[in-house]
């Protein structure tokens, strides 16, 4: 086995540096993942919210171990069995009475999905444009990366494709103002989670689902991050007692295996044709048979209900550490296991004290450090990762301390 210095002298030499990676990580198992040199990391990043059932879990790689010896590709060109049966089980779960899914690849396609059903939904009505809201994330396509409410994410690549507008989040009248007669959809995430972790407030979703219904246009939402259970429920939006016209899923749904869908309700379900959208490789027998064993298992082992406990464990630890702290950590906000610490300063060097401590989590948002465990996390791994964290701010506060000297 190679050793972290080879692979990283190879990824110089051979991958391009759209990165900046750190460790070499080459293994993993439930809550932990180990390096080259089989050191032991508590995973609370999960690949950016992806490994929600941590890593290796044996009825998932059983999953994808057993159709990958019957059937890997064929192309949406013919019936895969697994398909219509992983759009059943998402519709069922939606709260939509009559939905379909579009299946592909990553949360970018999911969400270039829903812009391209949003403008042909209103093409005859000469409506084309989506509002989305500053602070947004929602992929790096050119589309999404202009829907995407942040100048950092689009600098360099003008001119970016027209239609698009921004409104603020958390601010229905921003909103409104944003309207006009060319408007589509509204898109917004229930929780923004590259913008910091920014839960949307009480009745803005609401809010924002009146404001479509009087102005003739779409509700979408971005569940790329915070669906699957992340937060203590299938999707985020289902805290707030709103139901979009469609949404886009990814990352937790194939549990690492490349995975998006859009699921629309009735007034979108029959809007594509053939020859309107298309992949090659989504919703492929081996992607769906992966995505059915990762609702299996997050249904058979409760896996929902424990975000929602572990969560709030992880909250209340973080917020006695952040009373310690007064000084620079600001706030804990968060829904589920989908939680930041905000700072008053750049997160990195206590992102960086962490790892070097057993625990990986995620800057974010520049003063946000992000927890985003495994939904299979258990209270002896919270309590770990906060004796880990506690340390680290207290080491942090330490050498702030004595550099003011």
């Amino acid at each position: 086995m190679m050793n972290t210095e080879d692979i990283r002298r190879m990824h110089r030499e051979y991958v391009m540096s759209t990165y900046a990676p750190g460790l070499a990580l080459v293994r993993g198992e439930g809550v932990r993942v180990y390096d080259a040199e089989d050191h032991e990391y508590l995973d609370f990043l999960a690949g950016i919210a992806v490994t929600n059932l941590g890593h290796a879990h044996p009825r998932y790689v059983e999953a994808i171990r057993e159709q990958a010896g019957r059937l890997v590709h064929v192309s949406n060109l013919y019936y895969n069995e697994h398909q219509p049966r992983l759009a059943r089980d998402l519709v069922e779960r939606s709260g939509f009475e009559v939905g379909k899914c579009f299946f592909c690849n990553s949360g970018a396609e999911a969400n270039e999905g829903l812009i391209k059903l949003a403008r042909l939904w209103g093409h005859d009505q000469g409506r084309y444009e989506v509002v989305s809201m500053r602070g947004s994330f929602h992929g790096r396509t050119l589309a999404t990366l202009t829907a995407t409410g942040q100048d950092k994410v689009q600098k360099g690549f003008a001119p970016l494709p027209q239609g698009f507008r921004y409104a603020e989040f958390n601010d229905p009248a921003s909103c409104r103002e944003q309207i006009g007669p060319e408007t589509a959809a509204v898109l917004v995430e229930a929780i923004q989670g590259e913008g910091g972790v920014r839960p949307a407030h009480r009745g803005y979703l609401r809010q924002l689902r009146k404001i479509c219904d009087e102005e003739g246009v779409l509700l979408l939402m971005d569940e790329v991050q915070c669906g699957m259970g992340r937060t203590g429920r299938w999707f985020g939006f289902q805290h707030y007692g709103v139901q979009p016209d469609a949404f886009a899923l990814a990352k937790g749904l194939g549990n690492g295996f490349p995975m998006g869908a859009v699921v629309a309700g009735a007034k979108l379900a029959d809007v594509f044709h053939p020859g309107h959208h298309a992949t090659t490789f989504g919703g492929t027998p081996l992607a769906c048979a992966a995505a059915r064993a990762v609702i299996e298992v997050i249904e058979t082992e409760g896996l929902i209900e424990n975000a929602g406990r572990m969560g709030h464990m992880l909250v209340e630890g973080l917020c006695s550490i952040a009373a310690d702290h007064p000084r620079w950590i600001e706030e804990v906000r968060g829904l589920g296991l989908m939680v930041g610490l905000v700072l008053d300063r750049p997160a990195a060097p206590l992102q960086k004290k962490l790892q070097e401590k057993g625990l990986l989590a995620l800057a974010t948002a520049g003063k946000v450090l992000r927890f985003l465990p495994p939904l299979i996390v258990g209270e002896d791994d919270v309590r770990r990762a906060l004796e880990i964290t506690a340390a680290a701010c207290d080491e942090l506060e330490q050498e702030g301390t004595e550099a003011s000297r």
